[in-house]
């Protein structure tokens, strides 16, 4: 797991297995009518149709080391799938899905091109390096045990095997996969999408049972709605404004605001704290980056426009009516700022 990068046994396998749960979660996403995935059923993770050839059986390998021909996934994953316990006729692919990069000198880098019979010679001609000694040893290698498993198979059930397999390799990691499952749901602002991805994998393990462990589209589909609903940005709504109100040095700093000129030039000097408290509390939200940045700039730029149209014809009537000018200013600047 990820080249031993701990020590813990027990927390590189459980590393391991999330990478596993993880993967399984992806391929819950491209799942059709009447298919399921299932986990530890014949390995990893099995995609199930009703058809066989478009269901997949998948071996899970989180390695940063190389993947070389003599490397155990390769050779252990190959005896699993011709062990007589495990009926490949059930699937049309098998994968070997591995974040290792193939060994600079790798006999397998042509793998996925070739026919069952060249993947068959690839596998003898990696086969015949090994010498008789190490064929014949008292304690060979778990490596050679494994080869050896392989090689003594029937050709045929050999080659019927080898002709579905696919090595899929330099897999995304589990943080890379993790961010591909982020990028999958639609509505759900960034500050969510989180607790999104916790739903759903916490969904995966909840699945599982003492007779199996398997999720159908189906249900999968629900989940989805149930966290979109629930995580989903909701009617759009302004930040609540707290009416701040400016120190003497912001009144200070801002009085050469135009705003705060009209309001001193109409004398109403008790109003400006306020004025600039709520101007800045204003321009503090719109550089703050909320999930909805974009929908709150232009939001607050419709609603500025209506409360000026709104104010123009409030101060068309003041001027009507008005008999002290300052009076009447002030008297409309309370009625606009208290609508």
């Amino acid at each position: 797991m990820s080249g031993g990068q701990t020590k813990n046994a027990a927390l590189t396998t459980a590393l391991a297995f999330h990478y596993q749960v993880l993967i399984g979660l992806d391929k819950c996403f491209s799942l059709e009518e009447g298919q399921s995935v299932w986990f530890e059923k014949d390995g990893d993770v099995s995609l199930v149709s009703s058809d066989a050839l478009a269901s997949t059986q998948t071996e899970v390998k989180d390695y940063a080391n190389r993947l070389t021909d003599h490397h155990e996934n390769l050779w252990k994953t190959l005896k699993n799938w011709l062990a007589s316990e495990f009926d490949h006729s059930q699937y049309g692919a098998l994968v070997l899905h591995t974040t290792q990069a193939f060994g600079a000198t790798t006999q397998l880098k042509d793998w996925n091109t070739q026919t069952a019979d060249q993947r068959l010679t690839v596998l003898q001609a990696i086969f015949a390096e090994r010498t008789d000694e190490q064929l014949n040893a008292e304690k060979p290698s778990d490596i050679i045990r494994l080869q050896k498993a392989v090689m003594t198979f029937d050709e045929a059930l050999i080659k019927s095997v080898l002709g579905k397999v696919t090595l899929f390799t330099e897999a995304d990691n589990a943080q890379e996969l993790e961010k591909q499952i982020l990028a999958k749901p639609v509505g759900i602002p960034k500050n969510n999408l989180n607790s999104y991805l916790h739903g759903l994998v916490g969904f995966v393990y909840a699945q599982a049972t003492q007779q199996s462990w398997n999720i159908s589209k189906e249900i999968f589909v629900a989940k989805c709605e149930e966290l979109t609903a629930l995580l989903c940005k909701k009617e759009f709504t302004f930040p609540v404004f707290l009416g701040y109100e400016a120190s003497e040095l912001e009144v200070e700093l801002y009085q050469d605001r135009p705003f705060v000129q009209k309001i001193a030039e109409i004398e109403h000097h008790e109003m400006i704290p306020d004025a600039v408290g709520n101007w800045l509390e204003l321009q503090n939200s719109l550089l703050e980056q909320l999930d909805e940045y974009p929908l709150y700039k232009d939001k607050t730029v419709n609603y500025q426009n209506q409360l000026v149209k709104k104010y123009k014809l409030a101060h068309s009537s003041a001027q009507l009516e008005a008999i002290d000018a300052i009076k009447s200013s002030k008297l409309l600047y309370n009625k606009i700022m208290q609508e």
